[in-house]
């Protein structure tokens, strides 16, 4: 023991003798920061007790059973504490394994007697009678166990010691007196550890798509849900919003609405004094606290204020005055409070973690988990302060060290579902899916009606892409709860992500009837009343969300998601009515604001630039599509038939990959639409070759390309608005028959615009639009951006690609090829050992170390067109982050970059139009059309390299696959194998060729010569106008389905 203890025993006795119970509750502090005794531990559980501060009582028996498993007077006092939580039989089992311990060493016959009694009692279930009996009695803490380590050679504490048995006596026997019995006393404590009560007040959000979204620090009801206060318990929960969407999603922890209503049903109850007694400061704050726990927070800190005006340095009036202003959303204050605390005693772990947690709330990640660390310090196997930071970390996205929190803190209290469930978000984030699953069904299978693992859960299998899995949770919830608002937002989600619209309207209507402001539910309803052709209910909602109140990042992005989705759904309502072929967000659709909706930035600047859509126009005066465009006819029918079983091929069988039958119905319309199109190209230059042949064509001469005058764009707004009407002449992107000449009647563009356009349709809120197209950004080489690692999180659609490209950023490093920093100068790697270095690193961490700053290098293509060039493919990029790194690919298309491709792109359009048109056209022959095959996929390759698209690259790439396919007569009968990505085998391949061998390994042995599509009706002629192509996509057989 480091220094004499005999002051601070002597101080001791003194402050229990006048029953400032605080006081000696610090003195206690100190003794046990340099030696921890059991019988101290007893002492200060004792203390505790008197200030109704039972969970801390509980705690401290704990520890000292830790250190002594025999120790009768722990069992005691901790079965006392429980028994006034109002957990009887948790009481009874703390004394009867005492009473289990009595016999087998030499023990103290008072207290196996008291043991004895307290059972006896409780068995008869006298519990009036057993609480006056039970606090009379001080066995378990004898006056004289209190100071019994006092040092005999002092005076002072020999002197007092029966004036301090006394006085204990008379206080305890007060106590059991004038208690009122007949309610449960429940208290707020300075403890953060989840009662079962609290955990099942915690709620939970998830993002979407796979991706994490950010955290929101208020609850829509208003309150602070970093603060979480029972009546049983005080907690400070650091929880998330998320994404989705997802908000998305970052997966996240709210508040419940009913922790409050709980907290106000149960009364914290403080023991009264008689009138000729004086209330002294412990009774006070008792009283402070009660206020807090009933939600008065303005009375709570006002009693706090009288008493730090005698003592300005009180900690727990400072703690408890801290708690308060933090409830009130005052963090600044409470943080101060806190750390006044601290100052005051620096050893006063509460202080440090409910500092550390309203510092979580302010967002000051670093501060928040180093108080918690410091906290830690003192209890080193505190349960709440390890699911406190294990949580925090969760928030911050430090998910390894959320991780190692959450593990440590389960193994120490394997009862904690609300620690199993942050811990299987946590292994989630992190890729190891098999655990996190395993996580959530353990906080499920320990509380079986556990709403938010349910939630969690949901989400889980949602992002895994298990929708079967995703929708059995979904029915349990509504099993448990059928008003929890939550549910029906994880059932929109899911339904929108296998694309059933209406159904998720439905279901998102159902939450909304709940949470009518549920700004997540909003938005999404409207984006799926924008997809199914409901304009007006699309624009009312979005609406909605641009009319919340802005109080976190998560809604700002939302709001500015619903302003870009608002003008887009004007704009495709003044497109119905109207031929499919003018619907053009490419070419009406002003660059600047593609730009800012590709960015997701605010829209102050286009609103400032751009003129907004007008509205709804009269013959949209109802909002909707008209009956003739659902009308089914034989026609509709046969290609949706077709169109569904050939767009079913698009399919990633990949985690997060979910089966989306609106897509698939778009991808085989597409493919359909291509393959006639290209047909009747190809059939021209048949044609064309078989006259020249005879002499009707002069040398092959080519006749020139039509230009006509498009007219005015049909779109309402204005010279300046976001979309332009002014006349121009620009080659046609109609039909073959508008056009006379062969090859130049279409480009590989025409051909993949066909497929974009579908694209564009199918999913209103996905920004779908040609780079080139954007404004000046493409001259900074603005383009998509795909993410494998973020920080500590592997994205689960893409990082099963990591190893792979990391072993190809070696790669292109080792051949020499440059390597920049953001600031795109080169990097030297020149130095003696770097590249060695560079070759041993097996992770995106090791890389960066190696390279030693952020940097990134760009992939190459070799040209087919141009023999010995190198077009600049993809760029690998590594940035190291607060937690992690951001290891990606990224495709910049400059306008250098752009000319290269195109040139590439055209040339391999047309040796596919030779090889189709030569000698063995429209053969049916399968081994004549090896070079077809081999053709179409070296064209794939380049567009993939290429992604010209802000988004939807891949989908369009293999749509326009499967459309040339169809065309030269070959059918794609099977799937993509499972686990592949077609796009990032060309991506990761230097050279056609290798992409070409590695896709047809499994694409050939599954073609087959088909020539039925040539009787399918015409797509374009079918579905004419945009509200029939809207419709086609939007209606479907739910039985069938």
């Amino acid at each position: 023991m480091g220094g004499s203890t005999e002051p601070d025993r002597v101080e001791l006795a003194r402050f229990c003798r006048s029953r400032d119970w605080s006081k000696a509750i610090r003195v206690l502090d100190s003794i046990l920061a340099r030696s921890s005794s059991t019988q101290d531990l007893c002492n200060r559980a004792f203390c505790y007790s008197q200030l109704e501060l039972h969970k801390h009582a509980i705690k401290d028996c704990d520890r000292a059973l830790q250190l002594d498993s025999t120790l009768l007077q722990a069992y005691i006092l901790k079965g006392r504490a429980l028994l006034a939580l109002g957990k009887k039989m948790d009481a009874t089992l703390a004394w009867k394994k005492g009473y289990e311990h009595a016999f087998s060493q030499s023990a103290d016959l008072n207290q196996i007697m008291e043991l004895e009694e307290l059972l006896t009692l409780e068995n008869k279930d006298q519990t009036n009678n057993f609480e006056n009996h039970a606090v009379e009695s001080t066995s378990s803490l004898s006056p004289l166990e209190l100071s019994s380590q006092v040092d005999d050679g002092s005076s002072n504490a020999q002197t007092n010691k029966n004036n301090m048995i006394k006085e204990l006596k008379s206080y305890s026997k007060l106590n059991g007196q004038l208690e009122d019995e007949s309610k449960p006393c429940c208290n707020l404590e300075m403890s953060n550890r989840f009662s079962d009560e609290s955990r099942q007040s915690e709620k939970f959000n998830a993002n979407t798509n796979g991706s994490l979204g950010g955290s929101d620090t208020m609850s829509n009801d208003g309150r602070l849900e970093e603060l979480s206060l029972s009546c049983s318990n005080t907690s400070i929960s650091s929880s998330d919003v998320t994404d989705v969407s997802n908000k998305v999603g970052e997966k996240s922890i709210q508040q419940n609405d009913g922790g409050d209503k709980d907290r106000r049903s149960k009364k914290f109850c403080v023991t009264r004094i008689s009138k000729n007694k004086s209330i002294s400061v412990d009774f006070r704050l008792s009283r402070g606290i009660a206020e807090v726990n009933d939600g008065r927070y303005a009375h709570a800190i006002s009693i706090f204020d009288q008493i730090l005006r005698e003592d300005s340095t009180y900690p727990e009036a400072l703690i408890g005055r801290g708690t308060a202003y933090a409830f009130q959303r005052e963090l600044d204050s409470a943080v101060a409070d806190f750390s006044k605390a601290i100052q005051a005693n620096p050893s006063a772990v509460e202080a440090w973690k409910r500092r550390g947690q309203a510092r979580a709330a302010l967002g000051s990640s670093a501060e928040a988990i180093a108080d918690l660390t410091k906290a830690l310090y003192f209890e080193p196997n505190s349960v709440d302060i390890l699911h406190e930071r294990g949580i925090i970390n969760f928030k911050f996205k430090d998910f390894d060290a959320a991780v190692e929190d959450l593990s440590y803190c389960v193994n120490l209290d394997k009862d904690n579902k609300s620690a199993h469930t942050y811990l299987g978000l946590a292994l989630s984030a992190i890729g190891e899916y098999i655990r996190a699953e395993e996580a959530h069904m353990k906080a499920i299978q320990l509380d079986q009606n556990f709403l938010e693992a349910w939630a969690n859960l949901t989400q889980f299998y949602h992002e895994i892409a298990k929708p079967a899995k995703s929708l059995e949770c979904i029915q349990r919830i509504l099993q448990i709860d059928k008003m929890f608002a939550k549910v029906y937002h994880l059932y929109g989600l899911l339904l929108h992500g296998m694309g059933d619209h209406s159904r998720a309207i439905k279901e998102l209507s159902t939450g909304l009837s709940i949470e009518n402001n549920n700004i997540e539910c909003l938005y999404l309803r409207g984006s799926c009343y924008h997809a199914i052709g409901d304009y007006v209910a699309a624009v009312s909602d979005y609406d909605a969300v641009l009319d919340q109140e802005l109080d976190s990042v998560d809604k700002f992005v939302l709001q500015c998601l619903a302003f870009y989705q608002k003008e887009i759904a004007l704009y495709t309502a003044s497109k119905v009515s109207s031929d499919f072929c003018l619907f053009d967000i490419d070419g009406d659709l002003d660059p600047l604001f593609k730009e800012y909706w590709c960015k997701r930035l605010h829209p102050k600047n286009v609103c400032e630039k751009v003129y907004r859509q007008p509205p709804l126009c009269d013959s949209m005066r109802k909002g909707k599509l008209k009956k003739q465009d659902f009308a089914m006819t034989k026609q509709k029918a046969t290609l949706l038939l077709e169109a569904d079983s050939i767009g079913k091929k698009i399919q990633y069988d990949c985690p997060g990959f979910l089966p989306n039958r609106r897509q698939h119905r778009m991808a085989g319309l597409a493919a359909i639409e291509i393959a006639q199109k290209v047909s009747k190209v190809w059939r021209s230059i048949q044609t064309e070759w078989r006259n020249a042949k005879k002499g009707s064509m002069k040398s092959g001469k080519r006749a020139r390309r039509k230009e006509r005058i498009i007219p005015p764009s049909q779109n309402r707004g204005g010279a300046c608005c976001s979309t332009s009407s002014s006349p121009e002449t620009y080659i046609s992107n109609g039909s073959s028959e508008d056009r006379s000449s062969a090859r130049g009647m279409i480009s590989w563009q025409d051909v993949y615009a066909v497929a974009v356009k579908w694209r564009q349709i199918s999913e209103p809120c996905d920004p779908v639009v040609w780079i080139n197209k954007l404004s000046e950004e493409f001259n900074a080489g603005f383009g998509s951006r795909t993410p494998m690692i973020l920080g500590k999180a592997k994205v689960i659609r893409y990082y099963p690609n990591c190893e792979r490209t990391l072993n190809v950023a070696k790669m292109v490093i080792k051949e020499k090829h440059p390597v920049h920093n953001k600031k795109d100068d080169i990097i030297d790697l020149s130095k003696e050992g770097k590249l060695e270095e560079i070759m041993d690193a097996i992770s995106c961490s090791d890389l960066y170390k190696a390279v030693g700053e952020d940097f990134w290098l760009a992939t190459w293509c070799n040209s087919t067109a141009f023999e010995g060039k190198q077009l600049e493919g993809t760029r690998i990029t590594t940035v190291k982050m607060e937690h992690g790194f951001d290891f990606a690919i990224r495709t910049p298309c400059t306008p250098a970059r752009w000319e290269d491709f195109d040139a590439e792109m055209q040339a391999a359009w047309e040796n596919i139009c030779n090889t189709f048109c030569g000698e063995n056209y429209a053969s049916t022959d399968f081994d004549v059309l090896v070079n077809m095959r081999d053709a179409i996929l070296r064209m794939t390759y380049y567009w993939y390299n290429f992604m010209p698209l802000a988004r939807g690259t891949a989908a369009v790439g293999f749509i326009v696959l499967l459309g040339l396919l169809l065309a030269a007569n070959m059918e794609f009968t099977g799937s993509i194998p499972k686990g592949l990505q077609v796009d990032w085998e060309a991506i990761l391949n230097f050279d056609p060729s290798a992409f070409i061998d590695s896709v047809k390994s499994w694409l050939y042995p599954s073609l087959s010569v088909s020539t039925s599509w040539k009787d399918y009706p015409d797509v374009v002629s079918t579905f004419s106008t945009t509200g029939s192509v809207v419709a086609a996509l939007s209606q479907y057989d739910d039985k069938a389905a």
